[in-house]
């Protein structure tokens, strides 16, 4: 197998790995909506009191943005959804474009794409999205796993990008900064020559 072979190989297996965390997260998210409402139309489901004070399961029907603001604003409503779609797909572009190289980030990414799918096809699909998780005792509202994908995507996202591996913006160990470092000044090396080389040409 030669190395653009060996390359592309790695290139496809990636995307499907972030395919499948993306599905399997999707699954689950979906799955946890449809049983929190058919446990609401069944029996009710709303417990008297918080898990270890910090959560408990309350159902309810979001139509607006986060805590349903602009609920009853259809305009406001369809402009969310389209910059929600538009943002999950710049997601997939950078997926495969920006961030191909880097494992941790894809992942993070799949992670997002997973809660802002299943968000958007509760509301593409029913015009609301089915949140179930109280947890108003943390400063938040009611939410589902969808949003939990969301908040702890974007955490650990930014988090890599600024800390982790040699091309975050601020590396956190000495090897990471060591080998930045050294790509930097083969980097100016290699532009050296280039310019030297266009002078010479002239």
């Amino acid at each position: 197998m030669t190395q653009n072979q060996m390359r592309r190989y790695k290139y496809i297996m990636a995307g499907l790995g972030g395919g499948l965390i993306f599905a399997v997260l999707l699954a689950v998210d979906l799955f946890t909506k449809a049983w929190a409402e058919w446990y609401e139309i069944a029996y009710g489901l709303s417990q008297p009191s918080y898990f270890l004070g910090i959560v408990r399961l309350t159902y309810t029907q979001n139509r607006g943005i986060a805590f349903g603001i602009a609920s009853d604003d259809p305009l406001i409503m369809s402009i969310i959804i389209a910059v929600t779609v538009l943002l999950a797909l710049l997601l997939i572009v950078a997926f495969f474009t920006i961030f191909r190289n880097n494992m941790p980030v894809r992942i993070c990414l799949a992670t997002v794409e997973a809660g802002a799918v299943g968000n958007i096809v509760d509301r593409l699909v029913l015009g609301y999205v089915r949140d179930f998780l109280d947890v108003r005792p943390l400063g938040f509202g009611i939410c589902n796993i969808a949003d939990i994908y969301i908040v702890f995507g974007v955490i650990v996202l930014a988090f890599i990008i600024l800390f982790i591996g040699k091309n975050a913006v601020f590396p956190l160990t000495k090897k990471w900064r060591e080998q930045a470092k050294k790509e930097d000044e083969e980097r100016d090396r290699r532009n050296g020559h280039a310019k030297d080389g266009g002078k010479a040409d002239e």
